[in-house]
């Protein structure tokens, strides 16, 4: 599955998807994103949330830590931020990042269904 068709489908399957964004967390950059919109700026949250990815990161290096994180959660009073690291095929240093409404949203479910297209993405 390519970028587009992963994201699009996770905005689409995912119950109280706001917003979906892949993201080069060497750069920044997003490579890609869907949804989002007024509510939800996802070139600001793909910045922001890379500053999140490399603190955790160095914070684990510096603890000695020798585990691989598989995703941050980040819940606001009406929201989730869903940060899922890539792994595999050529896909470290990307990260899924997903904006849910809180009151739509099943989190077990929405990390259960961005881990199945993380295994189908190609990047």
């Amino acid at each position: 599955m390519n970028v587009e068709t992963a994201l699009k489908e996770a905005t689409t399957v995912i119950d109280g998807a706001i917003g979906a964004a892949l993201v080069d967390y060497g750069s920044g950059m997003a490579l890609g994103t869907v949804g989002g919109g007024k509510e939800l700026d996802l070139g600001v949250a793909a910045a922001g949330n890379t500053d999140v990815v490399r603190a955790k990161v160095r914070t684990m290096e510096m603890l000695g830590l020798k585990d691989e994180i598989e995703d941050i959660l980040i819940t606001l009073g009406g929201q989730y931020h869903l940060i899922r690291l890539l792994k595999g095929r050529g896909a470290s240093g990307f990260f899924l990042y997903l904006a849910l409404d809180r009151g739509r949203a099943n989190l077990a479910m929405a990390r259960h269904q961005l881990k199945r297209i993380e295994n189908e993405l190609e990047i």
